[in-house]
């Protein structure tokens, strides 16, 4: 039994999906070392944040989305430990609560580097992590969960992670800041169209239920090829005339992941969510070691 409510809350946290709050903070690295600035406790702060951040996004996803019944017993996606029965939605909402008292305390210590003003941004992470499934207007319910991928996963960790290592801030950080979002938002797309047939039944009105499995697809594909665009002026660090030959991997590997996610359903996605999330990682680790290189 014990072994079983543990798998429960490993699944809950979805380890496939956490590299996602990784990479923004490793892109902003990038960055500031290209500058010659250094990772300070600062950076490294935020790395503890961001995944914090994402786990407590993630029981709270699992929480509300069980209380709204958008969740049903042998769905698709990984087993939900609440709607199964191996997590009592109590110690669901008391995880949740947990898990981001911690990393408002930790961003707490952002203070002392970047002001006053930090509060605001932790305010705006809870928010967030509060209105993607809960509130009058779920965001993951009304078609704009990639949106907020973009803006949480990639424009806040990434600008965010720059200036508390270097106070300042640059346009090629916020170009960056928003390829990393886009690719983030891929991770979305591939779950949710993996769960179109449940989202369906239950009214989760997603992007992927409004426009279909081809649009979704689509969708993917655009992310990759702006995300690509968006990043490539952070490799021109060290690999110069190589900056396009990168971006053409990018987009190559990019376009292959949409090919064969277009021809797969049901759980058979699940790796491929995971693939699009290390995806993610691995153009930020490029973007790192080119500068380290530099």
């Amino acid at each position: 039994m014990k072994k079983k409510r543990l798998k429960a809350w490993v699944e809950a946290i979805r380890p496939r999906t956490l590299p996602v709050s990784v990479a923004g903070v490793v892109c902003a690295f990038a960055y500031a070392l290209e500058g010659g600035y250094s990772i300070g406790w600062p950076g490294w702060v935020c790395l503890v944040f961001a995944l914090l951040c994402q786990t407590a996004s993630n029981f709270a996803n699992e929480y509300f989305d069980y209380r709204a019944g958008r969740d049903t017993p042998g769905r698709e996606g990984p087993r939900r430990g609440v709607t199964e029965g191996d997590i009592s939605p109590r110690a669901m909402i008391a995880a949740t609560c947990v898990v981001l008292a911690l990393a408002c305390g930790l961003g707490l210590s952002l203070i002392l580097r970047g002001g006053w003003w930090m509060i605001a941004v932790g305010a705006a992470v809870v928010a967030g992590v509060y209105a993607y499934s809960a509130g009058p207007w779920p965001l993951s319910t009304h078609g704009l969960g990639e949106a907020a991928v973009v803006v949480f996963f990639g424009l806040v960790p990434v600008c965010l992670t720059y200036y508390l290592l270097t106070l300042s801030m640059r346009p090629e950080v916020v170009a960056a800041a928003c390829g990393m979002g886009l690719l983030g938002a891929n991770v979305l797309v591939v779950n949710n169209f993996r769960d179109i047939p449940d989202d369906e039944a239950v009214g989760k009105r997603t992007l992927a239920v409004r426009f279909g499995r081809k649009a979704m697809v689509w969708l993917y594909r655009i992310n990759v090829v702006v995300a690509t665009a968006c990043l490539l002026p952070g490799f021109e660090y060290s690999l110069g005339i190589w900056n396009g030959f990168a971006g053409g991997i990018m987009v190559a590997v990019g376009l292959g992941y949409a090919e064969i996610i277009s021809k797969l359903e049901g759980h058979r996605l699940n790796k491929w969510l995971g693939r699009t999330a290390m995806f993610m990682v691995l153009v930020s680790m490029g973007l790192l070691i080119s500068a380290l290189a530099g």
